[in-house]
């Protein structure tokens, strides 16, 4: 294999990767095991790992899912790890999809929904070359600062090789500079425009009139949302957005050290055919029967890459039927409830934290939701190692003397007295 390529050793062909994420020494895995030894080492590997009540957040959040949501993920007309290429055979894996897409246009409140897309980050990325997409002639997007850092970086990683240049716009007291915005659409060579609700800091920023001046610009509004989230705020669609993106792991998925996760992608019906992933449709058969089909695209979408919208190509199906399993199961109400619960904890939380002395709210006059910046006495990374060693992730570092801390139905009010114990006493 090294021939074909043109190689003398595997060093030659890893030479592009970083000297410090090269592992220096020989793998510690055994060469063979029984299938006993294989488990045993598996759990004892799995006993190192200190369950921790987790207070982190920034994107992804410790969520409470269902029981029942593995017991059908499981079930054998809908597990499979396959494209759904061929209808006839695929009904199950077609129809949640279907489901999936429906659920996510009514929370997003846009018009189309597709699926396959990997996390908020990448769908944020591909969100942001439909633009230039759309426009066919600018090159360039905006993206504010208060969108979440990865999802920033995951966008300019896509740029490079897509011809599109990414503008970050400022940030002014937590929330995105509306002023920077107006100057950079003026220069008219802006093809979309990307926000974040809540944003990085858990702030609900007023988007109010942003849609008009977009769309005066001849430009594209792109707004990021916690897809549970979208159970109480105001969705993308009433803002007027023209695409939705961000990360569905909120919807119940276990944080699981990072994944998978699913992003999500929905749209107005006139971008429909600029979407990348894959768009299931519902039809009826010779027979009169309702049945599904993938529809709108070409197959070229998925395996000839120069003729393709996207690289999008493997499925994320499982993760769609994961979220499809916790709506049908928690439904608006359910999901309102448990959106209020985090809020009402967050609030309660950050209060407790105040009386402390020893952190005050960051942007005390801007509305959150259940995520808030808090400035520290003394540095974040003290507070995280005390906190770590007593079992509580106390939330995310955001700088020496800020710390984001995120509340959902997950902990109780014991939680957050530990929590402030923790922090008012070094």
């Amino acid at each position: 294999m090294l021939a074909k390529c043109g190689m003398k050793s595997i060093d030659e062909l890893y030479a592009d990767v970083p000297e410090q994420l090269l592992l220096k020494r020989d793998y510690d895995v055994a060469s063979e095991m029984s299938e006993k030894e294989v488990r045993d080492f598996f759990r004892d590997l799995d006993a190192k790992n200190k369950p921790l009540t987790c207070f982190a957040g920034q994107g992804f959040y410790h969520r409470y899912s269902p029981s029942a949501v593995n017991y059908i993920l499981g079930r054998s007309e809908f597990l499979t790890a396959y494209t759904p290429y061929q209808p006839e055979i695929s009904q199950g894996t077609l129809q949640y999809i279907f489901e999936y897409q429906s659920m996510m246009a009514s929370l997003t409140g846009l018009e189309v929904s597709n699926a396959s897309m990997y996390d908020g980050s990448t769908a944020t990325a591909e969100a942001l070359i439909m633009t230039v997409a759309a426009s066919r002639k600018k090159k360039r997007v905006l993206v504010s600062a208060t969108m979440l850092p990865h999802v920033i970086k995951v966008a300019q990683t896509y740029a490079l090789n897509h011809g599109v240049e990414i503008t970050v716009i400022d940030e002014e007291n937590g929330v995105t500079s509306r002023s920077r915005i107006s100057e950079e659409l003026a220069k008219g060579d802006v093809a979309g425009v990307a926000v974040a609700t809540p944003n990085r800091y858990g702030i609900l920023e007023d988007y109010t009139g942003l849609a008009d001046e977009v769309h005066g610009a001849k430009a594209l509004l792109v707004m990021y949302a916690n897809a549970a989230d979208l159970g109480v705020i105001r969705t993308p669609g009433e803002w007027n957005a023209d695409i939705a993106v961000g990360d569905a792991q909120s919807l119940g998925m276990p944080l699981n050290f990072g994944g998978p996760y699913l992003g999500y992608l929905c749209a107005t019906k006139a971008l429909m055919r600029k979407m990348p992933g894959r768009i299931v449709g519902a039809t009826t058969d010779d027979m009169g029967q309702r049945v599904f089909v993938l529809t709108l695209q070409a197959r070229e979408q998925h395996i000839r890459r120069e003729k393709a919208t996207s690289n999008i190509c493997s499925n994320q199906g499982l993760m769609a039927l994961y979220v499809s399993v916790y709506l049908s199961l928690l439904g608006p109400d359910g999901l309102r409830q448990l959106c209020m619960t985090g809020h009402a904890g967050a609030v309660k939380l950050s209060q407790m934290l105040v009386e402390t002395g020893k952190v005050s709210l960051t942007y005390p006059d801007k509305p959150f939701l259940n995520e808030f910046l808090v400035t520290t006495t003394e540095p974040v990374d003290l507070i995280i190692e005390r906190c770590v060693k007593a079992g509580v992730l106390p939330g995310v570092k955001v700088d020496d003397n800020h710390l984001l801390i995120a509340v959902t139905e997950m902990q109780t009010v014991d939680d957050y007295n530990k929590l402030c114990q923790l922090i008012s006493n070094p």
